[in-house]
């Protein structure tokens, strides 16, 4: 017992080294990104985004000819019909129902043509100068990435634009779990860039989507280069997004940049999750260190079991354990 107890407080000290330091949490990030960034020998272009070829982001449907859907053209032109003939503002219920139909490259560009005209009677007519409110922008983000119209969705994004539309984080998601879905680097980079340009702020939710595109494109400077701005900007990483990092820094075998990642994971949660806590084995491993690597298995399957047993009853708790033990006696060897 006292030899387990000694092994669970050293492994602990390795993998805590800011118990040992008074080194402050900021200065960790900054050296932990110093030292990244001397790997990183990408080149990012910081054109603007909207001097971008539209035929990246474009789903190739303008080269061929197409019309509009049927219910699509038809909900605009009563809208339409609507605001420049009778003056008055449409229902609510008709610019919703146009985003749900929404399926093509031409259906987007009617729905932001729509957009622009109720816009400007709102301006106008009604005196109205707010923008529709940020669920509106949501939607028609997710509407642009359901069709394949990826030029459209990032228009949504600006801050300043003559469509009324309201930018938010939940717009940006959409856009970037495209990017996920199809492993697109390229999007992440100009879905960051516009973000970053129009003041939107960095969320928890954002870096769980970016680190798993990075994980998955097998990318390692892009996720370092765009955790320095997460941890820079003082967003409070998620479990989940420190897995990811974690084991792509055990993937990868770098284990300076693991217990770096480890010594920021510690100081804002004090359990590990088994993928964190395999992370830091695997980094043991790799500097051949058995014995440790052995003390905080041992250690995560304590953790494990404690954790087990608090999501049952204690009764429920005693039956399997009191089962347990009778297999156990009915298999022991004779």
């Amino acid at each position: 017992m006292q030899v387990f107890s000694n092994a669970r407080r050293a492994s602990w000290l390795l993998l805590f080294p800011h118990l040992r330091t008074s080194e402050a949490p900021h200065s960790t990030a900054l050296s932990l990104f110093s030292g990244l960034a001397q790997r990183d020998s990408r080149q990012v272009n910081t054109d603007p985004v909207h001097c971008l070829s539209k035929a990246f982001f474009s789903s190739g449907m303008d080269t061929v000819e197409a019309t509009p859907s049927e219910d699509v053209k038809e909900l605009y032109d009563k809208m339409l019909d609507s605001v420049k003939v009778k003056r008055s503002m449409p229902p609510n219920a008709w610019l919703w129902s146009m985003i749900a139909n929404c399926k093509q490259q031409h259906d987007i560009r009617l729905l932001f043509d729509i957009l622009q005209n109720l816009r400007r009677f709102r301006l106008s007519n009604l005196r109205i100068h707010d923008n529709f409110n940020c669920n509106l922008c949501r939607e028609v983000a997710k509407a642009c990435v359901h069709a394949g119209a990826l030029d459209f969705g990032m228009k949504a994004l600006w801050k300043h634009n003559v469509y009324g539309l309201t930018p938010n984080i939940a717009s940006v998601h959409h856009l970037l779990t495209y990017a996920k879905n199809h492993n697109d680097t390229k999007l992440l980079v100009e879905v960051m860039k516009l973000l970053k340009k129009n003041d939107l702020p960095l969320q928890p939710g954002t870096a769980d989507i970016i680190f798993s595109i990075c994980y998955n494109t097998d990318d390692w400077e892009l996720i370092n280069k765009y955790a320095k701005r997460f941890v820079m900007a003082g967003v409070k990483l998620r479990q989940t997004s420190f897995e990811t990092w974690m084991e792509f820094a055990a993937k990868r075998g770098h284990t300076e940049s693991l217990w770096k990642i480890e010594k920021l994971r510690s100081e804002s949660m004090k359990q590990h999750t088994l993928i964190t806590g395999f992370s830091c084995v695997k980094g043991l491993l790799l500097e051949r260190k058995p014995s440790d690597a052995v003390a905080v298995i041992q250690v995560l399957n304590q953790a494990s079991r404690v954790n087990f047993r608090s999501l049952y009853p204690s009764g429920l708790w005693k039956l399997l354990s009191t089962k347990k033990k009778r297999t156990e006696r009915h298999y022991q060897p004779l």
